[in-house]
Protein backbone atom coordinates (compact mmCIF):
# COMPACT_ATOMS: atom_id res chain seq x y z
CA UNK A 1 0.00 0.00 0.00
CA UNK A 2 0.95 3.46 -1.07
CA UNK A 3 2.26 6.06 1.65
CA UNK A 4 0.47 9.21 1.30
CA UNK A 5 2.57 12.22 2.45
CA UNK A 6 1.39 16.32 2.04
CA UNK A 7 4.41 18.42 2.41
CA UNK A 8 3.22 21.49 4.00
CA UNK A 9 4.53 25.08 3.57
CA UNK A 10 2.70 28.86 3.56
CA UNK A 11 2.70 29.51 -0.33
CA UNK A 12 3.38 26.51 -1.66
CA UNK A 13 6.03 28.25 -4.44
CA UNK A 14 9.23 27.03 -3.28
CA UNK A 15 9.99 24.73 -0.05
CA UNK A 16 7.41 22.10 -0.26
CA UNK A 17 7.35 21.98 -3.97
CA UNK A 18 11.00 21.06 -4.01
CA UNK A 19 10.24 18.50 -1.44
CA UNK A 20 7.01 16.99 -3.28
CA UNK A 21 10.03 16.76 -6.23
CA UNK A 22 12.35 14.92 -4.55
CA UNK A 23 9.88 12.28 -2.42
CA UNK A 24 8.55 11.84 -5.98
CA UNK A 25 11.80 11.11 -7.15
CA UNK A 26 13.30 8.97 -4.72
CA UNK A 27 10.08 6.22 -4.64
CA UNK A 28 7.78 6.53 -7.31
CA UNK A 29 5.60 4.39 -4.78
CA UNK A 30 4.97 7.13 -2.47
CA UNK A 31 1.71 9.45 -3.43
CA UNK A 32 2.70 12.64 -2.62
CA UNK A 33 1.26 16.22 -2.45
CA UNK A 34 2.14 19.72 -1.49
CA UNK A 35 0.17 22.70 0.19
CA UNK A 36 0.26 25.82 0.89
CA UNK A 37 -1.72 27.67 4.45
CA UNK A 38 -1.49 30.74 1.97
CA UNK A 39 -0.97 29.46 -1.61
CA UNK A 40 1.48 31.65 -4.21
CA UNK A 41 0.05 32.47 -7.75
CA UNK A 42 2.89 30.23 -9.10
CA UNK A 43 5.79 28.15 -8.41
CA UNK A 44 9.10 30.44 -7.72
CA UNK A 45 10.54 29.90 -11.01
CA UNK A 46 14.40 30.24 -9.13
CA UNK A 47 13.45 26.76 -6.92
CA UNK A 48 11.95 25.38 -10.58
CA UNK A 49 15.60 26.09 -12.03
CA UNK A 50 17.46 24.67 -9.22
CA UNK A 51 15.61 21.40 -9.26
CA UNK A 52 16.21 21.20 -12.94
CA UNK A 53 19.60 21.64 -12.16
CA UNK A 54 19.64 18.42 -10.63
CA UNK A 55 17.38 16.59 -12.97
CA UNK A 56 13.42 17.15 -11.62
CA UNK A 57 11.29 19.35 -13.30
CA UNK A 58 8.53 20.64 -11.06
CA UNK A 59 7.64 23.48 -13.96
CA UNK A 60 4.05 21.60 -14.21
CA UNK A 61 3.51 21.94 -10.75
CA UNK A 62 1.06 25.15 -9.25
CA UNK A 63 0.64 26.11 -5.52
CA UNK A 64 -2.54 24.62 -3.87
CA UNK A 65 -4.14 25.78 -0.68
CA UNK A 66 -4.16 23.11 1.88
CA UNK A 67 -8.01 23.47 2.35
CA UNK A 68 -8.39 20.89 -0.34
CA UNK A 69 -6.57 18.21 1.56
CA UNK A 70 -8.60 18.70 4.98
CA UNK A 71 -10.96 15.79 4.80
CA UNK A 72 -8.31 13.19 3.07
CA UNK A 73 -6.32 11.20 4.58
CA UNK A 74 -1.90 10.87 5.12
CA UNK A 75 0.62 8.84 6.59
CA UNK A 76 2.76 12.18 7.04
CA UNK A 77 1.83 15.15 7.33
CA UNK A 78 5.34 17.41 7.06
CA UNK A 79 5.75 21.01 7.74
CA UNK A 80 8.84 22.64 6.08
CA UNK A 81 8.37 26.41 7.41
CA UNK A 82 7.91 27.47 10.94
CA UNK A 83 5.21 29.47 9.91
CA UNK A 84 3.01 26.68 8.46
CA UNK A 85 3.87 24.59 11.68
CA UNK A 86 2.71 27.07 13.54
CA UNK A 87 -0.57 27.52 11.39
CA UNK A 88 -1.31 24.14 10.00
CA UNK A 89 -5.12 23.68 9.87
CA UNK A 90 -6.87 20.48 12.03
CA UNK A 91 -7.44 17.83 9.57
CA UNK A 92 -10.75 16.07 9.63
CA UNK A 93 -8.74 13.15 7.88
CA UNK A 94 -6.69 10.66 9.16
CA UNK A 95 -3.44 12.07 9.71
CA UNK A 96 -0.79 9.00 11.02
CA UNK A 97 2.05 11.29 11.79
CA UNK A 98 3.14 15.32 12.14
CA UNK A 99 6.39 15.92 11.37
CA UNK A 100 8.38 19.25 11.08
CA UNK A 101 11.63 19.31 8.82
CA UNK A 102 12.51 23.16 8.28
CA UNK A 103 14.26 24.87 6.13
CA UNK A 104 15.57 28.57 5.61
CA UNK A 105 13.46 30.43 2.85
CA UNK A 106 15.42 31.27 -0.26
CA UNK A 107 12.27 33.31 -1.75
CA UNK A 108 13.83 36.02 1.36
CA UNK A 109 17.28 36.06 -0.95
CA UNK A 110 17.28 39.47 -2.55
CA UNK A 111 20.20 40.67 -5.63
CA UNK A 112 20.42 39.42 -8.72
CA UNK A 113 19.91 35.81 -9.83
CA UNK A 114 23.81 35.48 -9.32
CA UNK A 115 23.61 36.15 -5.97
CA UNK A 116 20.44 34.76 -5.27
CA UNK A 117 20.76 31.19 -6.81
CA UNK A 118 23.08 29.96 -4.33
CA UNK A 119 20.57 30.38 -1.52
CA UNK A 120 18.38 28.18 -3.74
CA UNK A 121 20.71 26.05 -4.14
CA UNK A 122 22.04 25.17 -0.36
CA UNK A 123 18.57 25.06 0.51
CA UNK A 124 17.60 22.57 -2.89
CA UNK A 125 20.40 20.12 -1.37
CA UNK A 126 19.59 20.58 2.49
CA UNK A 127 15.66 19.39 1.45
CA UNK A 128 17.21 16.49 -0.66
CA UNK A 129 19.58 15.59 2.30
CA UNK A 130 16.62 15.74 5.08
CA UNK A 131 14.18 14.06 2.63
CA UNK A 132 16.48 11.50 1.81
CA UNK A 133 16.81 10.31 5.30
CA UNK A 134 13.31 10.66 5.76
CA UNK A 135 13.07 8.00 3.37
CA UNK A 136 14.86 5.60 4.49
CA UNK A 137 13.34 5.84 7.88
CA UNK A 138 9.59 5.25 6.42
CA UNK A 139 10.90 2.55 4.21
CA UNK A 140 12.26 0.15 7.42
Amino acid sequence: MKKRILVLCTGNSCRSQMAEGFLKFFDKNLEVYSAGTKPADKVNPFAVKAMKEVGIDISQNYPKSVDQFLNDSFDYVITVCDNAKETCPVFIGDVKHNLHIGFDDPAEAVGTEEEVMPVYRRVRDEIKREFQKFVKQIDN
